[in-house]
């Protein structure tokens, strides 16, 4: 996949984070946590949490987006137990998922 398919990818994403951001009042202190999910996983988030903001990306590049979104929201790249490529795909991991951990679905 190519390096313009991901930064277009990427400037979406955090076009849309920042609506939602905007949308919901959110704080200086409040920061999006993100995952890369599949559709069970999607819907467990989507379920607990609100607001969330979900995009299927082909999983050859959901990790570099997921490092393009975090890298231009200044957090930390570093996840342990992050995964491969090879994995992604085995996982069916196609959603990343940008949820608020203080913000519970009530």
């Amino acid at each position: 996949m190519s390096e313009q398919m991901i930064e277009i990818q990427t400037k979406l994403y955090l076009y849309d984070l920042a609506n939602l951001a905007k949308e919901h009042g959110f704080k200086a202190d409040d920061n999006w946590e993100f995952s890369m999910a599949n559709n069970a996983e999607r819907i467990s988030i989507q379920k607990n949490y609100f607001p969330t903001n979900v995009t299927k990306i082909v999983p050859e590049i959901l990790l570099q987006v997921l490092n393009s979104v975090r890298t231009a929201l200044k957090q930390s790249l570093a996840v342990k137990d992050a995964p491969d490529a090879q994995s992604i795909i085995a996982d069916e991991l196609n959603y990343l998922v940008a949820f608020n951990p203080k913000r519970p679905r009530t």
